[in-house]
């Protein structure tokens, strides 16, 4: 009984930004789950399509969406066409995101409102259009992939833990408004992460790699799996009762100030 809990078979889960990265991990670990997956991306259709041709090499079934989630108009019309040709969206995962390391005081305001309208407003829009059929039904999770700079500021970060901070912020909303509908709204924060974008720093002698493993009390980078075992708790049943939360896959960073126990 306490295995079918997790089990997501029958579920559709949109993921968006599912087409690589630790984005690509969570919505495998959803498919893996008994999920079907519906993948967004906006990038291009070669790499959509490269993308759910992985996943259904893997056994899971997928299929993907090209749309810009920040553009209200293409939301609507492509969650339409999902119901239509998928089936209703059980779980919807927010972690379409940006990042632009720029200091704040040289930094444009047009760079400042891209990040705000990727990584804050395009969750709003999503979740407000596919809660609508959640609340009809009376069931449905959603995800919003916050991040440690949703509880810490970091220098040249400023526009995305703005964006990050108010999407945890977003999120404890969404649950204050829909929890009574039998949907569940929680968050997911990463750590840091061995991708192939953080691979040219992950070398020993590499400052900022020394500086992760030493901050970290678990004492290494994480895998893009780690984050599959949240995903997938926060997608099923063995949820139901969770709302509100962040939970930080983070190897124990925001746990501890000053040094690690890993440390000397």
């Amino acid at each position: 009984m306490s295995i079918n809990l997790f089990d997501l078979t029958g579920k559709v889960a949109l993921v968006t930004g599912g087409t690589h990265g630790l984005g690509q991990a969570m919505a495998t670990g959803l498919g893996n789950a008994g999920a079907t997956l519906v993948i967004n991306g906006a990038s291009s259709q070669e790499k959509l399509d490269k993308a759910v041709a992985h996943y259904q090499s893997l056994g899971i079934k997928a299929s993907g969406y090209l749309f810009d989630v920040t553009n209200e108009e293409q939301v609507i019309k492509n969650i339409a066409a999902i119901e239509k040709e998928v089936g209703n969206i059980d779980i919807l995962v927010n972690n379409a995101g940006i990042i632009k390391r720029i200091p704040l005081e040289d930094m444009e305001v047009a760079d400042f409102e891209q990040v705000i309208k990727v990584d804050l407003v395009s969750p709003f829009i999503m979740s407000k259009h596919v809660v609508k059929g959640m609340i009809k039904r009376k069931a449905g999770k959603i995800i919003n992939i916050c991040s440690m700079m949703s509880e810490l500021g970091r220098n040249t970060v400023g526009a995305y833990a703005a964006a990050k901070g108010g999407l945890k912020m977003l999120t404890q909303n969404m649950a204050t408004e829909w929890a009574k509908h039998n949907i569940q709204i929680n968050g997911i924060g990463p750590g840091y992460f061995a991708t192939s974008q953080t691979a040219p720093i992950r070398v020993d002698g590499h400052p900022f790699n020394d500086f992760i493993i030493n901050r970290t009390p678990a004492a290494r980078w994480g895998d893009p799996n780690d984050l599959q075992g949240a995903a997938v708790f926060l997608s099923s049943k063995a949820s139901d009762f969770v709302n509100g939360q962040v939970i930080y896959v983070d190897g124990g960073i925001l746990a501890t100030i000053g040094k690690p126990s890993n440390e000397d």
